[in-house]
């Protein structure tokens, strides 16, 4: 009887460990600090709890910067209208993103717009967008292909 208990207790703290490890956008992300970047896809990485879109961007100095943005959960982008196939390596795209608090070249997406103009939601893991997100007038920082 004792190891049906534990075992059962075992599985349900095995079950709780994603839970526990996600984290909130606050604790990552500045809303405060939104950036747009166009450039090229490098890697798309679908996979829970986030996927990941990978960019090589030309900066305002010149030179080519490389851009980790995690997007949403999978069924947060599937919602959204994304397949594992909506990027594609070389596909140029423009991500509004706010930047990393703590990791240069790092953001959590808004919004990704294709070639072809064609714009879906990042499934980002802030609240509310739209209840803090800066005025256009606000500084923005663009990289730009």
């Amino acid at each position: 009887m004792i190891s049906k208990v534990f075992t059962f207790l075992s599985i349900v703290l095995l079950a709780a460990v994603p839970v526990l490890s996600h984290h909130p956008f606050s604790a990552e992300y500045d809303w405060k600090k939104p950036v747009t970047v166009a450039g090229t896809v490098t890697k798309l990485d679908w996979a829970n709890p986030h996927a990941h879109v990978y960019v090589d961007a030309i900066g305002t100095d010149g030179k080519q910067t490389s851009w980790n943005f995690e997007l949403g959960g999978i069924n947060a982008l599937t919602t959204a209208g994304w397949t594992k196939s909506t990027l594609k390596t070389g596909d140029m795209i423009t991500v509004e993103a706010w930047l990393a608090k703590s990791q240069a070249n790092m953001g959590n997406v808004k919004s990704v717009t294709l070639s072809n103009g064609r714009e879906l939601s990042g499934g980002s893991s802030i609240a509310d967008p739209n209840a803090n997100e800066p005025k256009s007038s606000d500084t923005k920082s663009t990289a730009s292909r």
